[in-house]
């Protein structure tokens, strides 16, 4: 149990993480826009009123508003919460495959070492590792248990696992609100880029005499790029997301999986 409970105790400094992750990107995005996209050399006579040098595509990003910065900030937070819960739900799971160590604690728990179970779970480490060492503790108290009857025993172990899963739960499934929350924002933000720009392209038709086909080309081009980041952003949270979510789930199968034969084994053992 403590090795959960330390996790749970440093989740603090996390918590600022995302926070300082949000402003930073917001920054950095807004720089990035007006200072490199922005650059009056990505257009032509060096005037960003004018349209972008061809094949710029610094200088045609840059036609796409106020918005861009916007959805450039949410891309650089779904790269970043990506990377960081790559690293995390990869830490979780130890170092070896979850199918290498159910292996070895399947064979030795049929030899009822249950101290070599737990050297492997120190070894693997990382949440599966955890959750397993926890229900070792539970099993080596509940067998010199006097007053206590099998069934209760199994229940103990049981609730052990139950307890010390919804502990490391938190941990991985941490960031994966902002990524589900990504997905849907980027698509509206760009669809508000997009009428943004159409109403600045009808505007432009709507002017007395012939119509400023300038303007005319900046609305449709503002629409258009807002509607690409929108929909690009979008797509690779829900990738990343659903990623995530399949590589969390595996994790649960394997610790389900250690706490059936866990209880299995105990139950098979005793009187």
């Amino acid at each position: 149990m403590n090795k959960p409970t330390a996790q749970q105790g440093g989740s603090n400094p996390k918590n600022m993480f995302a926070s300082l992750v949000i402003i930073i990107s917001l920054v950095v995005a807004f720089l990035v826009y007006f200072f490199v996209m922005g650059n009056p050399s990505n257009f032509e006579d060096n005037n960003v009123q004018n349209h972008p040098l061809p094949g710029n595509y610094l200088g045609i990003i840059y036609k796409g508003g106020i918005i861009v910065p916007i959805l450039f900030t949410l891309l650089i937070l779904v790269f970043t919460f990506s990377i960081e819960r790559f690293m995390t739900i990869s830490s979780a799971a130890g170092k070896s495959s979850a199918h290498s160590f159910l292996t070895k604690i399947r064979s030795q728990l049929s030899a009822n070492n249950i101290s070599a179970v737990e050297q492997e779970c120190d070894r693997q480490s990382g949440s599966l590792g955890n959750v397993v060492k926890s229900a070792m503790i539970k099993y080596k108290e509940v067998q010199t248990e006097q007053h206590m009857d099998k069934d209760q025993k199994i229940v103990a172990i049981q609730k052990q696992i139950e307890e010390a899963t919804e502990l490391e739960m938190p941990m991985l499934q941490k960031n994966l609100v902002f990524l589900s929350t990504i997905a849907t924002v980027a698509t509206l933000i760009a669809l508000l880029g997009t009428v943004l720009g159409m109403i600045k392209a009808f505007a432009s038709l709507a002017q007395a005499g012939s119509p400023d086909s300038v303007g005319l080309a900046t609305g449709i081009s503002e629409a258009l790029i807002n509607t690409a980041f929108g929909i690009g952003t979008s797509a690779l949270a829900v990738i990343s997301y659903n990623y995530f979510t399949t590589k969390i789930d595996s994790l649960t199968y394997a610790i389900d999986e250690a706490g059936f034969s866990i209880v299995n084994t105990f139950a098979s053992t005793q009187k």
